[in-house]
């Protein structure tokens, strides 16, 4: 008897030794927590083309106000995206944000009253309401662009594989003293400056004296017995992106495809230019065959004086 009390009192030191040896800290508590699905905004960036359209209006091929010319917005409603809210600029003019451009489309339709060729067209307006006021080589300027040629109708009129078209401009206009001088009817003055895609490669045409001893009234004649085209190739684009650039001073022109060596005009005919200009971007196509088309896009454009 007294051999199990011993046993059983040595069973409960034991047992509450063991139970004296476990804390609270001793205790882990194990928690199921569900697996939580969570989804990320994914944000997918609106780009558009760097093009301030604050001096700069748009002419389209057609003629939709039936005015008898072809219709044209001005900066006013093209400013801040207005361009995408006008239903008549769309088919013409229009974003693709997948690569930041703005397309131009033209097609043989309507034409300005000095030209047989449609066009979807930028025209510079150094002050937005007024195309009367323009810049002379005296004050200068320069026009950047990065474009690339989109698609173009094929010419099965002459030797060329595609029609051709006009992406940039330095435009000659008689300016508002010459004009109530010499009693003109029109200001339209010859293209200084016309930057043309012809099958891949890009051309200067740039307007020079048929004689350089002409001088005082001689040189506002605008036809081609006063003035006429000299060209050269700046080379080959294809329908890849470039960069262009078109710097204006008194009596010197310098042209720029991409990281190339500036191709310079330097020569009396630009001493003596006597009209205002304006620039000019865009597509301009120089045909009037059915079924022709050209389109293009610009990535950029900046005009500064």
């Amino acid at each position: 008897m007294i051999l199990k009390n011993t046993v059983l009192a040595i069973f409960l030191l034991v047992f509450l030794s063991l139970n004296s040896c476990s804390t609270k800290e001793d205790v882990v508590e194990i928690i199921d927590v569900p697996d939580i699905e969570t989804e990320e905004e994914v944000v997918v960036p609106v780009n558009f083309a760097d093009i301030n359209f604050s001096n700069w209006k748009v002419t389209l091929p057609v003629d939709e106000d039936n005015s008898g010319s072809p219709d044209e917005y001005k900066p006013n409603v093209l400013v801040n995206g207005g361009y995408r809210n006008i239903d008549a600029v769309k088919p013409y003019m229009y974003d693709d944000t997948s690569d930041a451009s703005i397309v131009f489309y033209t097609f043989p339709k309507t034409s300005t009253a000095n030209s047989s060729y449609s066009r979807t067209e930028l025209r510079e307006l150094i002050k937005p309401t007024d195309s009367k006021v323009n810049w002379t080589l005296d004050t200068g300027g320069t026009l950047k662009g990065k474009l690339k040629i989109l698609e173009i109708s094929k010419d099965n009129s002459s030797s060329r594989e595609y029609h051709r078209v006009i992406v940039m401009q330095i435009h000659g206009v008689i300016s508002i003293a010459d004009m109530s001088k010499y009693g003109f009817s029109s200001n339209n003055g010859p293209p200084l400056i016309k930057m043309t895609w012809i099958d891949g490669d890009l051309w200067v045409y740039k307007k020079s004296l048929k004689n350089e001893s002409t001088s005082g009234d001689d040189l506002l004649d605008v036809s081609s017995d006063t003035w006429t085209d000299e060209k050269h190739n700046m080379g080959t684009v294809g329908f890849n992106e470039f960069e262009f650039r078109i710097t204006a001073t008194k009596g010197k022109i310098e042209l720029q495809l991409n990281n190339e060596t500036p191709y310079i005009y330097e020569d009396l005919s630009l001493d003596k230019w006597p009209f205002e200009n304006y620039y000019k971007a865009g597509n301009y196509l120089t045909t009037t065959n059915a079924g022709a088309f050209s389109k293009l896009k610009y990535y950029s454009l900046s005009v500064s004086h």
